[in-house]
């Protein structure tokens, strides 16, 4: 091609979006040299491509479904006092006990409650497991560790029996200690100025409610949660001795965090009478209106737990890989993607014998995976080995479907007349959007699923079909067009 040809070509709208959008995954993957003179990127590597470990919790608890013809709150006060544990109504025919038992243990319990065991599931609730998560993510994030992921295994019955914690750049013996560790919570009270006096800590919060609305359908959002007899008394002296019982304006009570306030607000005018003369084992802390009250009262309850998890948990499995490993991964992939890329151009050459068609399929198929690159650079998704693997398949699905376009434009070893040619590349593109449809259908279980070794896979590969109908086919078509007409 001559200059002006090629200029022609650049201009092209789907040649130009597809050049700007290369362009800019390369700057989205920053290609650089470190302090050490090692090549870096953007990129974030996942456990299987760095140094890092893994640690898989089981949940010790059970989600039963249940009947009984009692009514269903004094039917789950019985059992809470039969099973000396928390029980929660999941949903209108299962409940979520937070204690270990074997259904042959819980069906006697059941029946003193005046209930029966319709089935029974190890495990956690789908909001429990949440929780869960959340609780370990804000433990994660609060203690600064980088390129962590908690996954909750949910199966389709919303009944969770693991969560995975991944933490690249970690050891296992780092890795334990955050999961494991319990942050320091303290209610405190102030007396005169911003002087405050410690009242209780968190070991004397004996549960946590999740967040709800009090008065029951007003918008008003807040926390409750129950201290143990001794915490209902030190709560109850401390607040009589510093004041707060006759002055609530004065003397706020304030929760923190690891000596970070989290909370801090006025004792209410009908708590601060009752402690006067009783102790107050039932506490509810307000957090305004609306979706920002909202969304204070989930965070209060990840810092009221104090970072302990509502539900005891067990190393179910644990794992990592090593730096040196991590490296020798890392390299293998890179060259696992290249002679990916180099046997492909040789089955190409091999069918077709003309470099002119050959050069174009190659450029734009790696075109395809550099901004695969970009976007996971840009959203810092972690590359692991399934995620390789979703680009190795973007190459070969998205070879397939360019000879589905050179095969249809060059019917019989001919070179169309231009109306024929668009003809042709038209109905080469509805079958191979056809077949991206196929793809994304069957790797959306996989995508949606919580198998978080194969998410990565899964989502490269929808994205991969995705880049190549939109952006990559038809800008192949331009350009196959244009070579094919010299």
């Amino acid at each position: 091609m001559n200059s002006k040809e090629l200029k022609a070509l650049a201009t092209d709208w789907r040649v130009a979006i597809l050049i700007v959008l290369v362009v800019l995954s390369i700057i989205a993957i920053f290609p650089h040299f470190d302090e050490q003179g090692h090549l870096a990127t953007n990129l974030q590597y996942g456990l299987d491509l760095q140094q890092g470990s893994w640690i898989q919790l089981e949940y010790k608890a059970e989600v039963v479904g249940f009947t009984t013809d009692e009514p269903v709150d004094e039917f789950i006060a019985s059992l809470t006092k039969q099973v000396d544990a928390e029980v929660i109504l999941a949903d209108a025919t299962h409940l979520e006990i937070r204690k270990p038992y074997s259904q042959a243990d819980l069906e006697p319990l059941f029946a003193t409650a005046g209930g029966k065991i319709t089935s029974y599931q190890q495990g956690v609730s789908k909001s429990t497991a949440e929780s869960v998560k959340r609780v370990l993510e804000n433990k994660i994030n609060s203690l600064g560790t980088k390129d962590a992921k908690v996954n909750t295994l949910t199966g389709f019955n919303n009944v969770g029996r693991y969560i995975r914690v991944e933490m690249a750049g970690v050891d296992m013996k780092q890795a334990q200690d955050i999961v494991g560790k319990q942050g320091k919570f303290e209610i405190r009270i102030q007396t005169t100025g911003n002087n405050t006096e410690h009242v209780v800590s968190g070991d004397k919060i004996t549960s946590v409610q999740v967040p709800s609305q009090e008065p029951a359908g007003s918008d008003k959002w807040g926390v409750g949660f129950t201290l143990s007899e001794e915490g209902a008394a030190e709560f109850q002296a401390a607040a009589i001795r510093y004041g707060a019982t006759v002055d609530p304006a004065n003397h706020y009570l304030a929760m923190l965090l690891d000596n970070k306030t989290v909370y801090s607000a006025p004792l209410s005018t009908d708590l601060a009478g009752k402690l006067q003369t009783e102790k107050i084992r039932q506490l509810f802390a307000s957090t305004g209106t609306g979706k920002a009250g909202s969304q204070q009262a989930t965070d209060l309850e990840i810092h009221l737990r104090a970072g302990a998890l509502p539900v005891d948990v067990t190393i179910a499995g644990s794992g990592g890989t090593s730096a040196p490993l991590g490296e020798r991964y890392k390299a293998m992939a890179l060259l696992a993607g290249i002679l990916a890329l180099i046997t492909v151009g040789f089955v190409i050459y091999y069918r077709y014998r003309e470099p002119s068609i050959v050069l174009p399929m190659i450029l734009v198929n790696a075109s395809e995976v550099l901004i695969l690159l970009g976007f996971i650079a840009l959203i810092r998704f972690q590359m692991d080995l399934p995620t390789i693997a979703g680009l190795v398949a973007v190459v070969g699905t998205g070879i397939d479907q360019l000879v589905i376009i050179t095969d249809e434009i060059l019917h019989e070893g001919k070179v169309p007349s231009p109306n024929l040619y668009l003809k042709r590349l038209t109905r080469a593109l509805g079958i191979i959007v056809a077949a991206a449809a196929t793809v994304v259908i069957a790797m959306l279980p996989l995508a949606l699923m919580d198998l978080s070794t194969l998410k990565g896979f899964a989502i490269i590969t929808i994205l991969g079909v995705l880049v190549g109908v939109i952006i990559t086919r038809p800008a192949y078509g331009k350009v196959i067009m244009q070579t094919l007409s010299k």
